[in-house]
């Protein structure tokens, strides 16, 4: 904007914010004059109307010499002097000022700059170039006091290490991992004495001896009581994990928050969220490991003169039956299987083997299939039909201790296609041809 006169007249200042701000030109010549005849005499002290800054002054001078200054012009006005313009022109140029000004603001404020996500913000501010979580804490950092921030800061370095010792992403992984194979295994119950003094030789403590005591029916009773505990331990083990799951995504959550508020106003909340974690991992950790059976009466009745000793009941697992997907391979007419436990046991274990067809196209096709009893890890089946589907499923055989097996690895091979021309396979049990041909290896 061009700099307001600092002297001349006050139809000269006049003529300069009309030409300003686009207004109408003042009158010259005899419509000036007539307004000046109209218009009182200024009082002493001020300006004269006639002024080489005015319009049509300016006119006049130029085929002249410059006028002579006068005193007191081109000096700024003193307090004494009256307002320049008038009224009515003021409340005009300032009414346009705040209409220019609020149109300036309103464009940086709606400036945008698209596909960078910097809607609605100032290019002007030195946080827009900033990366964005730097951005975030000097933001807090602004609204906390330094004591405050020092403390915001202490509390977010503790809940990420609690977080890493905890429920870190490896050790969550590693829990369902632990909980998917508890959920393969097969649960058995045990016996032991209650209380076994070093060195007792009594041959009735030996569980072999103590099954041969306890009622059958009063341990059929157990069994059961064995199967609902290792039910319900399962289920309170997927529900720990869950919590585990909720509350490490709550705490990241809270992590990536800007609002400082948890931190420092709410921290207690937090510390109680924290310690309510720690127990459900204790929880969950405890858990992983099979419990006693709770007994209300006892399995043991005396037996003459012979002092029976109190016995208790555990519940154990044992790692799933699982066939090996390397080594079993189908080829026309036969497969060969083979399976692994994870522990080998100390003593050998007796499995069963069932194998299905599957889609059977005849009724003579139905018959290809059969439960076998196997002692080794390893088993061959003969005379099946070429080129066609079979399922295979492996488990540990039925004893008197088992209380829960809800799992079977199972496995599908296809057989090769056989020649154009041969013999058909004959039918299964046939004397001479039976299926399937035993063989362990």
């Amino acid at each position: 904007m061009a700099a307001i006169p600092s002297g001349g007249s006050l139809v000269a200042t006049h003529d300069y914010y009309r030409r300003e701000y686009g207004l109408a030109p003042a009158p010259c010549g005899p419509a000036r004059r007539g307004a000046a005849q109209a218009d009182p005499a200024p009082p002493a002290g001020r300006l004269g109307s006639a002024s080489g800054n005015s319009a049509c002054g300016g006119r006049r001078l130029r085929a002249g010499k410059a006028a002579p200054q006068r005193p007191g012009e081109g000096r700024p006005p003193t307090a004494a002097a009256g307002p320049l313009v008038g009224p009515a022109l003021l409340r005009e140029v300032r009414a346009r000022l705040h209409g220019h000004r609020a149109a300036v603001a309103g464009a940086t404020m709606n400036l945008q700059v698209t596909g960078l996500g910097l809607d609605k913000m100032k290019l002007d501010s030195p946080q827009s170039f900033l990366d964005q979580e730097e951005a975030e804490e000097a933001e807090e950092q602004q609204l906390l006091a330094p004591a405050a921030w020092r403390t915001y800061m202490e509390r977010r370095a503790a809940l990420r290490e609690f977080l890493t010792a905890e429920l870190s992403p490896q050790l969550l992984k590693r829990h369902h991992a632990r909980m998917e194979l508890l959920r393969k295994c097969s649960y058995y119950i045990e016996i032991l004495p209650k209380h076994l003094a070093l060195g007792d030789q009594n041959p009735l403590v030996l569980p072999s001896t103590m099954f041969q005591l306890i009622d059958p029916w009063k341990f059929q009773r157990m069994k059961k009581v064995g199967t609902a505990q290792t039910k319900i331990q399962l289920l309170l083990l997927g529900d720990l994990l869950e919590q585990l799951d909720r509350g490490r995504a709550e705490l990241d959550a809270l992590l990536e928050s800007p609002d400082p508020r948890p931190f420092v106003a709410g921290w207690g909340l937090v510390e109680q969220r924290l310690a309510d974690l720690s127990a459900v991992v204790d929880s969950f950790l405890a858990l992983m490991v099979p419990g006693r059976l709770h007994i209300k009466h006892r399995l043991v009745s005396d037996v003459g003169a012979t002092k029976i000793p109190h016995i208790r009941l555990m519940l154990s697992t044992k790692m799933p039956v699982v066939f090996d997907r390397k080594e079993s391979v189908a080829h026309q007419d036969w497969v060969s299987l083979r399976w692994f436990v994870t522990i080998q046991p100390a003593a050998p274990e007796q499995f069963e083997l069932r194998f299905k067809l599957l889609d059977p196209r005849t009724q003579q096709e139905c018959t290809q299939c059969g439960i076998i009893p196997v002692a080794a890890c390893t088993f061959d089946i003969h005379n099946l039909l070429p080129n066609r589907s079979y399922k295979f499923t492996v488990k540990r055989a039925e004893s008197y201790t088992l209380v829960y097996e809800p799992w079977r690895d199972s496995l599908t091979l296809h057989t090769r296609p056989g020649p154009p021309e041969g013999r058909a396979p004959s039918r299964l049990g046939k004397p001479g041809l039976p299926l399937p041909t035993l063989s362990e290896r």
